[in-house]
């Protein structure tokens, strides 16, 4: 089975996650558009700067580093925006995975405590 270039582009841009992403800003819809459009839509997601823009609401907190706003087909630029926006991502997670482990321990904590005081009184 032969698949086109265009035939993948198509497939990536109606996935579920994309498809959530256009909802969210200006990449709109990819029901009626031709390969051309596809593409633009493709580039814009892969430069970084809109990505970066829905994590930035998902977790306003600052990054150290400054995201290329031109990228102009860079590659370099492009890494550079794609390796800021994982770092931001892990960093949110590895902040909430720890904050509901913390929240968890806590609360194993309590029942132990609540545990032990009732078998000091009995």
């Amino acid at each position: 089975m032969d698949v086109t270039l265009s035939e993948l582009l198509a497939t990536f841009m109606e996935s579920p996650l994309v498809v959530w992403v256009r909802m969210l800003g200006p990449l709109g819809s990819c029901g009626d558009v031709g390969s051309e459009e596809r593409v633009s839509m493709f580039m814009e997601l892969v430069d970084g700067v809109f990505l970066h823009k829905i994590m930035t609401h998902i977790d306003p907190s600052p990054t150290n580093q400054r995201l290329n706003k031109n990228v102009n087909n860079d590659v370099s630029l492009r890494l550079h925006n794609l390796t800021v926006l994982t770092r931001h991502i892990r960093t949110y997670y590895q902040v909430c995975i720890c904050t509901h482990c913390a929240d968890r321990e806590l609360t194993n904590c309590g029942r132990f405590m609540a545990h032990a005081d009732q078998s000091l009184q009995h």
